[in-house]
Formats: C-alpha cells, sequence, structure tokens
C-alpha cells in the first residue's frame, strides 16, 4: 500500500522526498489505528499538489538563529517533508546542546503529529510536536468558530520496548475523525461537536464546529489549543487558525501558509541515561499494575496504537469502502496498479 500512495502522490507532481515523507507519515497514522489521518488523505494531498497549493518539488531552508534553535522555511510544500526534516534538525541541535527546537514556516497539513515526535524517539530522544490547523474548533461556551484542533504530540525513548507515545488534538476529536464517520455512516460521540449555534449533535453531517477538549470543562482543551496556536503560529510568522483558508477547499491553488513548532530534548543532557531508563521503567511498570475499577483497565499512551499496530502488521490495515472507491478512481486516471486490500473497515 505504501509503494502505491508514494506512486499516487509522484504521479501527481511530487518528487521523491515528499513522495517519501508523505506516505511515511500516512502509514504511520493507518498502522497505528489513526485512520482519520492514514492513507485515506492519498487523494486529497494528490489534488493539493496538482492544484498548486502544495509545491510537490519544494526547497527547504534552514537558518539556525541562536545554538539551539533554527528556523526552517518549508517552501510551501507538503507539512510531513517540512516536519520530518525540522525534527531531524532540532534532534542535531539537542545532541550538541542538550535541547534543539526548530519553528517552521510556509507549511502544510502533515497528518498525525505523532509521527514527528515518534522519530525524535526512535532516535533516542524526547520528541515534542505542535500545530494549528484552519479554524474548526469552537470556544468554551463559544458558538463560531475559533481554534484549529490544534495537536499536541510527545513521544519518549524507552529502553527494550517501543515508545511511549501521546498524540492528541486539543479539539475534542480531530475533524477527520468527523469525516472519517461520515464515510463510515456513524454517529459521533457525545459532546464532542456541535452545529452552528453551538448546540450539541451527534450526526457526523450536521457538524458545523468541534467542542473543546474537557466536556463541562472545556476551557482546559481551548487553553491548551491557545498555547498550541502561540507555538505554531505567532512565534513562526505565520497564519492564525482563523486565516488559514479550509483544508477542505474549493481553493486549490494558493498556499495555506501553516506554521509548526518541534522540540527534541535529550535526556542525557539533565539525568544519566541509566537513571532516566530505570526512572521511566519504574513509572510505567506502576501505571500498568496500578489497581483498576471494576471491568476496566488503564493504559500507558502509546499503548492502544501499539497493540493495534501488531494486529495490522499481523492481519493487514483495513481500509474503507470510501476510500477504496477514492484509491479506484486514482488508480485508474494515473494509469498504477491498485495494491492488494488485506480487509475492509
Amino acid at each position: 500500500m505504501a509503494s502505491f500512495c508514494q506512486q499516487i502522490l509522484a504521479a501527481a507532481g511530487a518528487d521523491a522526498a515528499t513522495a517519501t515523507a508523505t506516505t511515511r507519515a500516512m502509514m504511520h497514522g493507518s498502522l497505528l489505528g489513526i485512520d482519520s489521518h492514514g492513507v485515506r488523505l492519498t487523494g486529497h494531498y494528490a489534488k493539493a499538489i496538482e492544484g498548486g497549493r502544495v509545491r510537490g518539488r519544494p526547497n527547504l531552508t534552514f537558518t539556525q538563529t541562536a545554538p539551539a534553535a533554527a528556523i526552517l522555511d518549508g517552501d510551501d510544500g507538503h507539512g510531513a517533508l517540512a516536519t520530518f526534516a525540522a525534527m531531524d534538525k532540532a534532534c542535531d541541535l539537542a545532541r550538541t546542546n542538550g535541547i534543539g527546537a526548530v519553528t517552521i514556516r510556509r507549511s502544510s497539513h502533515f497528518g498525525a503529529a505523532g509521527a514527528y515526535a515518534l522519530a525524535a524517539a526512535e532516535a533516542g530522544l524526547i520528541g515534542l510536536t505542535f500545530c494549528n490547523s484552519d479554524s474548526f474548533m469552537r470556544l468554551h461556551g463559544g458558538a463560531e468558530r475559533f481554534h484549529g484542533t490544534n495537536p499536541i504530540a510527545a513521544a519518549v525513548p524507552l529502553a527494550g520496548e517501543r515508545p511511549w507515545l501521546l498524540d492528541m488534538a486539543t479539539s475534542a476529536i480531530p475533524y477527520n475523525r468527523v469525516l472519517l464517520y461520515r464515510s463510515l455512516g456513524l454517529p459521533l460521540p457525545e459532546g464532542v461537536a456541535s452545529d452552528g449555534d453551538g448546540i450539541d449533535v451527534d450526526n457526523p453531517h450536521g457538524v458545523e464546529m468541534l467542542a473543546p477538549l474537557g466536556a463541562a470543562f472545556g476551557h482546559k482543551g481551548a487553553g491548551l489549543a491557545g498555547l498550541v496556536e502561540i507555538l505554531s503560529a505567532v512565534l513562526t510568522g505565520m497564519k492564525l487558525s482563523f486565516d488559514i483558508a479550509p483544508m477542505g477547499g474549493p481553493d486549490f491553488t494558493e498556499p495555506r501558509s501553516m506554521g509548526a513548532f518541534v522540540l527534541a530534548i535529550a535526556p542525557e543532557a539533565f539525568i544519566p541515561r541509566e537513571a532516566f531508563d530505570a526512572a521511566m521503567r519504574r513509572y510505567l511498570d506502576r501505571l500498568r499494575s496500578s489497581r483498576t475499577a471494576p471491568q476496566a483497565s488503564v493504559l500507558a499512551p502509546g499503548d492502544r496504537e501499539w497493540a493495534e499496530a501488531d494486529l495490522r502488521q499481523q492481519n493487514g490495515i483495513p481500509v474503507d469502502p470510501v476510500t477504496i472507491e477514492d484509491f479506484t478512481a486514482l488508480a485508474g486516471r494515473f494509469g498504477i496498479a491498485l495494491p492488494a486490500f488485506d480487509r475492509k473497515a
């Protein structure tokens, strides 16, 4: 499936680096069960490249502004290409300085934020990723779109096992989850989305805005979204959420001028690696063995995703009927053979 996605993006005008990074980000989503940010986005990204919104052959440029800080100009290319490159740079800076921070300018939608935090953890560092997006989340008590879903992701390396991984929207759910529920014909969970008057709805076709994380205490989710806004828009000089063109168009010709922020931390700059590894192991062992409520369980961030990845590596990645239809159309238009679907969602 990865090869198919890369071929489609290349046929749409992406260079090898863009097609590879974009597919890597989508496969991260599909493998870990974040289907809303997985391979179903292939057609959308191809359309953005063909239309000119996303430059298929960008020239990324770094400007180092301090020993542990740099700015990346993404040249209106794909967000995955820019953010993987930014996190690589942040890791390099952290290896020398203990921490490394990179702001990203002139970027675009990058998919699941966890893919980039995970890249740092896989390199042995702590990684954090932030990005704002087009306005679709109301404020707590609000009745108009204000923030984007504004994700926060963090990943921490664990000796001998896969990283601790947190990837969350600051809205109750990401907007792509609404699109996924529409395609599957399923009702939304309670209290995650609203109509145009800020009234909760469960019909995904009636959604006009998302609710902030926290339900009755949604001011907390709105505050976290504001933090992401500051780091990814104010700090980068890029567009605030309510100034970003909608992801779904209709205009696919003008770049969206999005910003993002990544941070890498080298544990050894603060504590011996052996002590860090031991403390993480004790923390997670105690968390996973803690007492639970009846018929309940506790999980560390990433446990559900890694279990799903194991299942999908064994049984194949599920592809919903709408995505299969989209893939079929893309294959016919570009003359590329369809992948063999292992099973359907």
